[in-house]
């Protein structure tokens, strides 16, 4: 937990951006939500390091973990909830997440994506174009995903 020093605080977490073969990004529909997509992303436990925290989420999350980590984000990116869902989300101990975020490459086949993930957190995923990522998103997250984008768009066109 990050706490910014005026009481509220950020859950530390991990997102992952995964490529396929072509360089477009695996988008996922969250099962509790219709409208958005986003990269799958998730926690940080006591005293786990961010590889490793995204290795164990995208098992978790989209059922395999088949990839090749390219790169990191050099900063720690953060977003807020919405007001409306800061009481709901993570139980409520949290106004939004702070996060490194991973390039990695898929290793797998598509039919392995969310064929079964441990936790059902996605119902639908698709490819998308880099280039389309932020456009995708849900309207809070769209920022953060712009500087992801930024920050690893060179190393898209070279993975």
């Amino acid at each position: 937990m990050v706490d910014p020093g005026d009481g509220r605080s950020y859950r530390r977490g991990v997102g992952m951006v995964v490529l396929n073969a072509a360089g477009e990004v695996s988008m996922c529909q969250r099962a509790d939500a219709s409208a958005g997509w986003q990269m799958p992303q998730g926690g940080i436990e006591d005293g786990e390091r961010p590889e490793t925290a995204a290795l164990r989420e995208l098992k978790e999350e989209i059922g395999t973990d088949a990839v090749a980590i390219l790169a990191q984000t050099e900063e720690w990116l953060q977003y807020e909830l919405p007001a409306a869902l800061q009481g709901k989300a993570c139980g409520g101990r949290y106004i939004g997440q702070r996060q490194k975020w991973l390039l990695m490459r898929f290793l797998g086949c598509d039919a392995e994506i969310l064929r079964a993930p441990q936790t059902p957190e996605f119902r639908a995923w698709k490819w998308v174009p880099v280039e389309q990522v932020p456009d995708v998103v849900v309207d809070f997250k769209q920022t953060i995903y712009r500087a992801i984008v930024a920050e690893f768009r060179a190393l898209i066109g070279k993975s």
